[in-house]
């Protein structure tokens, strides 16, 4: 065995004793997070008749909530919040009416995706759609235009918010088992109930006021931080044959370092390749296993201001392995065509 496989399965070892769950833990962060968000709707609801503008202040500190319930949710999923199957699977689909997301269809699209995280021959599931240099290339015009189109941060993060509440949340995938096709139905009845109950009783105006600000508010963030923890310049993208999973965890995912009420709100989802290293670990440890790992603190490391950076990477080039713009592109292809040309004209040189 060689010295970096060695290193690997080290590097495993030392963080498989924070993949436990406190059940009590669990219970106190299902306290404060749906009771905190169910006030703040609340407030946000009759702070109305005073102003707009403090209701949109209520709804934003509960956008921020429903961050934190998806990571409960996204814990559950991993069957990593409480030990018992059957207490995630609840707790998860009621997180799942809260967030919008059907649980049982993302609990299968997210393991896929940690399975092939930065797989440049698996991807597609659960993933940002990313295209190689070569791919780009040697694409249609209608082919690109989707992926710019797809890539651009008013879509991506303005309409893509929209897309996954209203549209892919909603139906099941092809070929999906009875469990995962009831849960989605069970979800989508319950938050048609909800929003009857609630229209009903507030009034449509009322209800839209408080519910859209906190919903789509919510979905931004959430793609915004699962785009940033793949998509930095120098991710770790490999075809199969030389593609392997801690290195796809640790160099694939960035740590999203962040101020500790963000950390908080987001459940510590910014130590993201500590996550994808060992996804049995609970929310709460995983700074825990950050801090007493010391190759974990080598990740790329990302703040805030640096990550707004990242909004220009579009492209991924195997060769050079980095993302690079579409500016970046274009002049490669023209220092290509140059080599070209000039290739051309001294084999025409060399005939004559």
């Amino acid at each position: 065995m060689n010295k970096d496989k060695q290193k690997q399965i080290q590097l495993r070892k030392s963080v498989a004793p924070f993949a436990k769950t406190e059940t009590r833990t669990s219970i106190i962060q299902i306290i404060n997070s749906f009771i905190p968000f169910l006030l703040l709707w609340f407030l946000a609801y009759k702070s109305l008749s005073v102003s707009i503008w403090l209701s949109l202040v209520f709804s934003v500190v509960a956008a921020g909530f429903v961050v934190r319930i998806f990571i409960i949710f996204h814990d559950c999923a991993h069957m990593s919040f409480f030990k018992s199957g059957k207490a995630n699977r609840i707790v998860g689909t009621i997180a799942g009416i809260i967030t919008h997301f059907p649980f049982e269809k993302w609990k299968r699209s997210h393991a896929l995706h940690h399975a092939t995280s930065g797989n440049l021959d698996k991807r597609g599931d659960g993933d940002i759609w990313v295209m190689t240099v070569e791919e780009y290339r040697e694409a249609g015009f209608w082919l690109r235009l989707g992926y710019r189109l797809y890539r651009n941060p008013f879509i991506l993060f303005g309409l893509g918010p929209l897309f996954l509440l209203l549209g892919s949340n909603r139906f099941n995938r092809k070929g999906a088992p009875k469990r995962e096709r009831f849960n989605t139905y069970l979800i989508n009845v319950s938050i048609v109930a909800i929003y009857s109950l609630l229209i009903w009783a507030l009034g449509w105006q009322a209800f839209l006021a408080v519910q859209f600000p906190t919903m789509y508010l919510a979905a931004c963030v959430g793609i915004w931080l699962f785009y940033i923890q793949h998509t930095f310049e120098d991710s770790y993208f490999e075809h199969e044959d030389e593609w392997d999973y801690v290195k796809a965890a640790v160099e694939g995912s960035s740590y999203y370092k962040l101020p500790k009420i963000l950390e908080w709100i987001t459940g510590n989802i910014g130590y993201h390749h500590v996550h994808h290293l060992a996804p049995k670990i609970p929310n709460y440890y995983l700074e825990d296993a950050h801090e007493s790992t010391p190759p974990l603190q080598k990740a790329t490391t990302i703040t805030i201001a640096e990550s707004f950076k990242s909004i220009r990477f579009r492209l991924y080039d195997p060769e050079m392995k980095n993302f690079v713009s579409f500016k970046e592109f274009k002049a490669m292809e023209r220092e290509r065509q140059e080599k070209s040309q000039l290739g051309t004209m001294q084999a025409n040189l060399q005939k004559k």
